[in-house]
């Protein structure tokens, strides 16, 4: 009885790790890694100003042929890049405010305070009226365990900036 316990244990082991094996395979050879976001605009030289003039993004080299205007960007100094789209078909926020569980995008900065101040240099500010789309939304204690800053792009994309420390 003992070994027919152990032998159904070690089968069943076994049947697991082979199912997996595959899976374990692919991953160790096709490292997973985050490529682009795409986000729907309705005014593509609007979109374009704020994300090359206010956020300071590079924008990079576009290929032809995708049938319909966009505008790419690098994040940071690696691989993921922002794909920003006009299509009269796509989804739009339009007159929305911030809501902290709608779809956004997160932006990872080191200082909280000169994130703050940088945004506030580019007309950012905390204590505007809910329809200005430069209204910030200040998190330093968040729930989150990081301190967060939430803005909006024109289109009322909603991209957050999560802060490394406080200072």
């Amino acid at each position: 009885m003992l070994f027919s316990q152990n032998f159904d244990e070690i089968h069943c082991t076994i049947r697991l790790l082979t199912a997996l094996a595959p899976r374990v395979t692919w991953f160790a050879m096709n490292k997973l890694c985050f490529h682009h976001l795409s986000i729907a605009v309705d005014d593509l030289e609007r979109a374009r100003q704020f994300y090359t003039d206010v956020l300071e993004m590079q924008e990079l080299d576009r290929p032809e042929g995708f049938g319909h205007p966009g505008i790419w960007y690098q994040i940071g100094d690696g691989q993921p890049q922002l794909h920003i789209l006009v299509r009269p078909e796509a989804t739009l926020r339009r007159d929305k405010w911030i809501d902290l569980a709608d779809i956004h995008f997160a932006l990872r900065v080191q200082s909280y305070r000169d994130t703050v101040s940088w945004l506030d240099s580019k007309g950012f500010r905390g204590d505007l009226p809910e329809a200005d789309f430069r209204k910030m939304q200040l998190r330093p204690k968040s729930p989150a365990g990081y301190p967060q800053i939430y803005i909006l792009d024109p289109d009322r994309n909603i991209i957050e900036f999560n802060c490394a420390t406080l200072d």
